[in-house]
């Protein structure tokens, strides 16, 4: 038995990349996990195979910039396993590029999903853990907030922002009820840089991910030791990252 065993995790962007490695190895752990992200088909598929494997999983397809969507998440997580331990806010999208091409609408994508989503996600978890007495919210942030590069400027605000979120909301609730933890990945071998619009710099960050990028299950394992920690233990941040990248 691990911190991790009957845990109920409801995991954001869970359909590939850092998502689909952290349910993987959670669920391998002993947690239920609730997979969540737009692409359905594949999230039932993940699902079937963890269940295969002796595992607890169920889906929910979902848009973390629609409130609702969240809502419904964390429903779906209540009816099946009657709590709620742990959110695990992944999804994520980078339309990097340099901010005098000015695409506004790649913007409002970021912010929507990469801030608009975790907080929906809080408004979402937020009152279960409070009536439960406990919860986690893990979300997953970035090194290009640590260490701003051209082409990344608003993907790193984005970024920045939820770790200023966090932050204070783990000052506002040293009650004991709420953990938060922040992991900030470096380069991964993920399908982020398919949202990325500039082919060029698209094929860069391809590069860069299939050269020296680490597995997602390095992420993964990281989650899970933020998860296994005794709840009065607190995780706050974590930084993992190549250790070739600059």
């Amino acid at each position: 038995m691990t911190g991790i065993a009957d845990k109920v995790v409801v995991i954001t962007g869970a359909s590939s990349g850092i998502g689909e490695a952290t349910a993987r190895l959670l669920a391998e752990r002993g947690a239920a996990v609730v997979l969540g992200a737009r692409r359905a088909q594949r999230l039932d598929d993940i699902a079937r195979d963890l269940r295969d494997r002796g595992g607890r999983a169920v889906t929910c397809a979902a848009d973390v910039a629609r409130r609702e969507d969240l809502e419904r998440l964390v429903d779906r997580a209540m009816t099946e396993f009657g709590r709620l331990d742990v959110l695990v806010s992944n999804a994520g999208v980078a339309r990097i590029g340099p901010v005098a091409d000015l695409d506004v609408d790649g913007w409002s994508a970021m912010i929507d999903v990469n801030l608009r989503g975790v907080l929906n996600g809080v408004a979402a978890a937020l009152p279960v853990f409070r009536r439960q007495g406990r919860g986690h919210l893990v979300t997953t942030v970035s090194t290009a907030g640590l260490k701003i590069v051209p082409t990344q400027a608003v993907y790193a605000a984005t970024k920045n922002a939820v770790r200023t979120l966090l932050e204070g909301l783990r000052q506002e609730s040293t009650d004991g009820v709420l953990r938060t933890t922040a992991v900030s990945p470096g380069f991964v071998r993920t399908g982020l840089a398919d949202s990325v619009d500039d082919p060029h710099v698209r094929e860069q960050t391809r590069r860069a991910m299939d050269e020296f990028g680490i597995a997602p299950e390095a992420v993964a394992r990281v989650v899970a030791f933020a998860i296994e920690q005794p709840h009065d233990v607190e995780i706050g941040e974590i930084t993992i990252r190549p250790t070739v990248q600059g």
